[in-house]
């Protein structure tokens, strides 16, 4: 799957606590077909056979629209599901060369909240970052937030694209205009939607006049 930093424009990351009773397949692909650019499942308290069947079904899903997908934090469900990369934390480097375990030509996205783990992340085989919070995150609960001069610091200090993450919505997007992150991503403002084909559509829109 071809990967450019325009995938990363409008990221969407699974959390099935917001979906009910809902489908996950189904929503993720209402959320394709209106303008996602990139998919990331993020599991809790599953097994490895069942984050990696979730996987592979998303995976597969995201492919027919030509969209890249990673899985959050395992390695091993990423690489047994056919994902495209994988995207994990500062703690998930230490000590681990994970650009070699999943290969040069797979994605790896990896998280930074300071300039230092930024660089860090870059020296370690990053293609992006993700960096937050943005705002308080109803996903992530008591989150570091950045100031948006700091985020525009550590755009500035890597050569790779960032994507803002952390309490981002359809209110604030505008205020990350001239930040210099490639794009934006989201879980509840997405999945948290009763109606996630007008949610996405509506960021989409957002994110394409703000970046």
């Amino acid at each position: 799957m071809k990967f450019t930093k325009e995938s990363l424009r409008l990221y969407a990351i699974t959390d099935r606590n917001w979906l009910g009773n809902r489908s996950m397949a189904e929503e993720v692909e209402k959320a394709l077909k209106a303008g996602i650019t990139f998919l990331q499942i993020r599991e809790k308290n599953i097994t490895d056979a069942e984050y990696t069947t979730q996987a592979t079904e998303l995976c597969q899903l995201c492919h027919r629209y030509g969209v890249p997908f990673v899985v959050d934090d395992n390695i091993d469900v990423a690489i047994a599901s056919g994902a495209d990369g994988v995207h994990v934390g500062q703690k998930d480097i230490i000590d681990k060369d994970v650009r070699a375990l999943i290969g040069k030509d797979r994605i790896l996205g990896i998280s930074a909240n300071s300039v230092e783990l930024a660089i860090a992340a870059e020296k370690a085989g990053a293609d992006y970052i993700g960096v937050g919070s943005i705002e308080l995150s109803p996903t992530k609960g008591e989150s570091k937030v950045l100031t948006l001069d700091y985020v525009k610091e550590i755009c500035n200090s890597v050569s790779i694209p960032v994507v803002a993450i952390g309490g981002i919505n359809e209110h604030n997007i505008p205020k990350l205009r001239g930040v210099g992150v490639a794009g934006i991503a989201v879980i509840s403002a997405i999945f948290g939607k009763e109606d996630v084909s007008q949610a996405t559509q509506t960021l989409r829109k957002l994110v394409d006049e703000t970046l």
